[in-house]
C-alpha cells in the first residue's frame, strides 16, 4: 500500500503544475511530461499529474542547483 499524506493530493492537473512551478507555462509542462521528467496519468480524458513525480522533479532540480551554487575550493 502507499504511504500519503491525506491532506495532500496524489494527482496534480496541469494547471497546478504550472503553478506549483512558478507560473511555467503549459508547453514546458507537456515538455517535461515528454522528456520523462513527469509522469502523466489519464482519468477519462483528463490529465494529470502525479504528485510523486513532481516531488520528485522538484527534488532533482533543487539538487542541481545547490551542487551548481556550493563554493569551489580555492586552489
Amino acid at each position: 500500500m502507499n504511504n500519503y499524506n491525506d491532506n495532500q493530493p496524489l494527482l496534480v492537473s496541469v494547471p497546478g503544475v504550472q503553478w506549483h512551478l512558478g507560473g511555467i507555462g503549459v508547453t514546458k509542462v507537456y515538455d517535461l511530461i515528454k522528456r520523462g521528467e513527469l509522469v502523466k496519468v489519464n482519468i477519462g480524458r483528463r490529465g494529470f499529474i502525479t504528485a510523486k513525480s513532481l516531488e520528485a522533479y522538484v527534488d532533482r532540480i533543487t539538487e542541481v542547483a545547490e551542487a551548481s551554487t556550493s563554493p569551489r575550493p580555492k586552489r
